[in-house]
């Protein structure tokens, strides 16, 4: 569903990837790992056009998103999650949702995935009316998940979904990832520092470290691998 060949992209002088080649198929979670610095929200933001890609291609659905200004990367169904949140916290918790439907129209197809949200989002539902800003940090996680889905999307990209976040809510921001990837079918590129969470959840697995691919395998053996562990997992 996404590809990436050989990209390469930075910040002004700076070169954050050199030559990144990774694939994301239909249906599946796909975990990026690496220490800070390594590439890794620096990839997620090169798909979604925030930063510039110099060299190489992304493709998504047999099209290329090379460039293409982040509205319509949006438009053909890539959600990005940024780290963050960034959530508008002047807003409603449904003004916020109302916000991630604002490139649609379909008035019948939107009142369906709010359903939705609030169903997989019990709290966002309790908070529809609270202003985003005063949310806890994971509140304001499931907000941000939310609002993306409400763009329905074919593929998430979620940078860092655990950061600043009480372990137990974290957790249950795992657990509904994995949901919507299953009840909805949905793609999911995850970016996480916590290495154990992203390849216990995740089908497959890359290994960035500056901003090159170290290794690419199936979740569980990157779990088993002793390099893995040693970097990552703390074993």
């Amino acid at each position: 569903m996404l590809e990436l060949t050989n990209v390469t992209a930075g910040y002004g002088s700076i070169t954050a990837l050199h030559g990144v080649t990774l694939r994301v198929e239909k249906g599946s979670i796909v975990t990026l790992v690496g220490a800070n610095g390594a590439g890794k929200s620096t990839t997620l933001r090169a798909i979604s056009g925030l930063v510039k890609v110099r060299e190489g291609s992304v493709q998504y659905a047999g099209e290329s998103l090379t460039n293409l200004p982040p509205h319509e990367i949006v438009a053909r169904g890539v959600a990005h999650v940024p780290e963050g949140r960034m959530i508008f916290s002047n807003l409603t918790v449904m003004e916020n949702l109302q916000m991630g439907a604002y490139l649609r129209r379909d008035r019948a197809g939107i009142s369906e995935d709010l359903s939705f949200v609030l169903e997989t989002f019990p709290r966002l539902h309790e908070r529809a009316t609270q202003q985003a800003g005063t949310l806890s940090g994971g509140e304001q996680q499931m907000l941000a998940i939310g609002r993306a889905l409400m763009g329905r999307p074919s593929c998430l990209m979620l940078d860092e979904p655990s950061l600043g976040i009480a372990p137990l809510l974290v957790k249950t921001i795992f657990e509904k990832i994995v949901q919507v990837n299953r009840e909805l079918g949905l793609t999911v590129l995850l970016v996480e520092q916590n290495a154990h969470l992203a390849l216990e959840v995740s089908h497959f697995g890359y290994v960035l470290e500056t901003g090159k691919i170290l290794l690419a395998d199936r979740s569980e053996n990157l779990r088993a691998n002793p390099a893995v562990q040693a970097a990552y997992l703390g074993a």
